[in-house]
């Protein structure tokens, strides 16, 4: 499938941070007037990055039309409210999907941000529509290269610059919201988090401030790549049919205007144009509890190293941390290497294949292990993609292992970067995750819901994720035993990750784009 790449808006179908761009920064406008916020919208197009490939260090071919690798990149996206205030006909508005309509805030009880450390009303004073002038309708979102000493070339500045200045050009109506984190600034940093590099620099890692390599194994689809290394890239990405090969997912489940899992084309806005190729993302501020989870490793990894035979506390906290997350800290898999030896004698390798090979790392399945001996049921990564554990017919089948539309159906982009420095008095770090998907009721609220914040489909009751989920007081998980070895009850988890913001936006076309600033939005 050949995708109309020059339609398609940037950082959908490949993530910018696995491209180079290492620092980000989100602006949110608040639109007054329509006409001046039509006539932003005009003045932001021509600057809008597109799917269109660049020559890139991880080799993907980049297709008829090549496009320089820019410094910096811009993407733009609308709340429902936004588009409202862009006063695009009601016909139209009304075929957007209800919990679009609704907002993130009004979604609470679904999500878990009902819990007292999620409330909407904890969040950045930037989310919480205080007022008629507060609400936010239209997100811009920029990355950058960096420099060898890791800090954002001068065309982030020079571009922030320019969005500052903007809504004064079109005549006022539009401004620029601040209350981003404690100091209410007008933007939200970004950046990966750093490492020293080999020649006595730095560089930038896929890790999150917990310490894990993040965002290893992304959904795959149709059109994504060109369809040859689509294939490749499916291993342990896309999903697996009935004979146990990978295959990419249906385009449809990312990109609207394209059949879908169902072979169905989901229901869109009208006219048709206006929703083709455009997307829905959740913006999420995640704040991360470093200190909380530091001492909560230093008091229960002992008590668990104790319990499995490791004796090194600092084996026995890598060995809890990947038993929680499903994965080593480095990005291997526990499914494929259960004990800290297997690890141990694999890692060198491992990190060298994921550079060049990702499927090193995601050639794996779940059907064997139904009880979790060797991968939790509950671990982080196994609920966020359980792969072939919840197959109706069970793991023993001639064919091999294969996945179920329960899994194929819930499938989300991950993309976003790492915010502040985790060693800031002021707790101000975590992560900005946006999860891209055609439906967020389906995709994204279902898997926030049942998997992350549930437990029955992973028999585990009413037991949430470890890491991501909310932790009421007494919250526990539950660590199968090796063999007739008894399972080992890690209790009293702390809230580890708390909601600061967020919202649901729509990512349109550049079509579609063009229809918002001209106002040539027509549903009939």
């Amino acid at each position: 499938m050949n995708l109309d790449l020059a339609d398609i808006q940037g950082n959908i179908l490949t993530a910018y941070g696995k491209l180079g761009f290492p620092k980000g920064r989100v602006l949110l406008f608040h639109v007054a007037d329509p006409t001046a916020g039509r006539a932003f919208v005009e003045r932001l197009r021509p600057l809008v990055t597109t799917a269109l490939r660049w020559p890139s260090r991880k080799q993907v071919e980049t297709g008829e039309v090549v496009v320089p690798r820019p410094e910096v990149t811009l993407n733009v996206a609308f709340t429902f409210r936004g588009l409202l205030a862009l006063g695009l006909p009601v016909r139209t508005l009304r075929g957007m999907p209800d919990e679009f309509i609704d907002g993130m805030a009004a979604r609470a009880r679904v999500l878990g941000d009902d819990f007292p450390l999620d409330s909407p009303a904890r969040w950045d004073r930037v989310w919480r529509q205080e007022g008629p002038d507060r609400t936010v309708h239209v997100l811009v979102m920029l990355n950058a290269q960096a420099d060898a000493a890791g800090q954002a070339l001068p065309a982030l500045d020079a571009m922030t610059k320019l969005l500052r200045a903007l809504p004064a050009q079109v005549g006022g109506g539009v401004a620029l919201l601040a209350g981003h984190g404690p100091d209410g600034a007008d933007l939200q940093e970004l950046t990966a988090i750093y490492e020293p590099a080999p020649d006595g620099g730095v560089q930038p890692t896929p890790r999150e401030h917990f310490g894990f390599v993040d965002a290893i194994s992304d959904p795959v689809f149709h059109g994504q790549l060109p369809e040859h290394k689509a294939r490749e890239r499916a291993v342990g990405g896309g999903k697996l049919d009935r004979k146990g090969r990978w295959t990419p997912l249906a385009t449809g489940e990312f990109l609207l205007g394209y059949p879908d899992e169902a072979q169905e084309i989901a229901g869109a806005a009208m006219p048709l144009d206006f929703s083709r190729n455009g997307t829905f993302f959740a913006y999420r501020k995640l704040h991360q509890n470093t200190g909380a989870f530091a001492a909560f490793l230093d008091a229960a990894a002992p008590r668990f190293g104790a319990n499995v035979g490791v004796d090194d506390p600092a084996e026995a906290r890598m060995f809890l941390m990947a038993k929680m997350s499903g994965r080593w800290p480095d990005g291997v898999p526990l499914e494929a290497f259960p004990t800290l030896d297997s690890w141990k004698k694999v890692t060198a390798v491992a990190r060298a294949a994921v550079v060049a090979d990702p499927r090193a790392l995601n050639d794996f399945t779940y059907g064997g292990d139904p009880q979790g001996v060797r991968c939790p049921m509950g671990a982080h990564v196994r609920r966020m993609n359980p792969r072939d554990a919840l197959d109706p017919l069970g793991p023993a089948k001639p064919g091999g292992p294969a996945g179920s539309a329960l899994n194929n159906r819930r499938r989300i982009l991950r993309r976003g970067l790492p915010y502040g420095d985790a060693g800031a008095a002021d707790g101000e770090h975590g992560i900005v995750f946006m999860a891209v998907c055609a439906s967020l009721f389906r995709q994204f609220e279902f898997v926030q819901q049942q998997w992350l914040n549930y437990g029955l489909d992973f028999n585990s009751g009413n037991d949430t994720c470890p890491l991501v989920g909310n932790h009421p007081p007494g919250e526990k998980f539950v660590i199968p035993g090796d063999g007739a070895g008894a399972p080992y009850i890690l209790d009293r988890l702390p809230q580890l990750v708390e909601t600061r913001g967020g919202d649901y936006f729509f990512k349109p076309s550049l079509t579609a784009l063009r229809m918002i600033g001209q106002g040539l939005v027509d549903p009939t």
